[in-house]
């Protein structure tokens, strides 16, 4: 083999070892799409935030009213925490996991952000129960929905409990 084959083959060889090397950066694209939704929805509960307060003010919303719409509005709060914590997981598993963050939200591997979502889901399926129950759900309909949260809730347990092995 002459030089230049060798060379040749090598510069190939290189170029394809680089491709997962720029493709890490594809995930970029989810991790836009979820920092956006989580802005997003920030920000259309906190405008409703505003709403419901100036309703309150006002005299236009009751108490038990007022407690739902508060309860709602910490769903939407915590779906966009959800999202977030999304994006930056994604963003430190695949692009730069440098970024200065606290050292609860770290996260260094597909566990780390898998333990960070499953707790976060578990309360805002609590919150959703909550608000179910203050709605006052006739409670055949009500029993049926704790029985599924707490399934799911069981079952993300089981999952996390077990380091998301089958």
């Amino acid at each position: 083999m002459s030089t230049q084959e060798v060379t040749g083959t090598e510069s190939q060889g290189g170029f394809a070892r680089r491709i997962p090397t720029y493709t890490r950066f594809l995930i970029g694209i989810p991790v836009v799409g979820l920092f956006a939704g989580a802005v997003t929805l920030t920000g259309l509960a906190a405008v409703e935030t505003v709403s419901v307060i100036s309703r309150v003010v006002s005299g236009a919303l009751h108490e038990k009213d007022a407690v739902l719409d508060f309860i709602e509005l910490a769903d939407v709060f915590l779906l966009a925490t959800v999202l977030y914590i999304m994006a930056l997981g994604l963003y430190e598993l695949f692009i730069d996991d440098a970024i200065p963050l606290p050292a609860w939200l770290q996260i260094h591997s597909l566990d780390d952000l898998k333990s960070k979502l499953v707790g976060v889901v578990a309360v805002v399926l609590a919150v959703s129960f909550l608000g179910a129950v203050i709605k006052g759900m006739e409670p055949v309909s009500l029993m049926y929905e704790g029985v599924g949260i707490a399934a799911v809730v069981a079952a993300m347990g089981y999952f996390l409990g077990r380091g998301g092995h089958s």
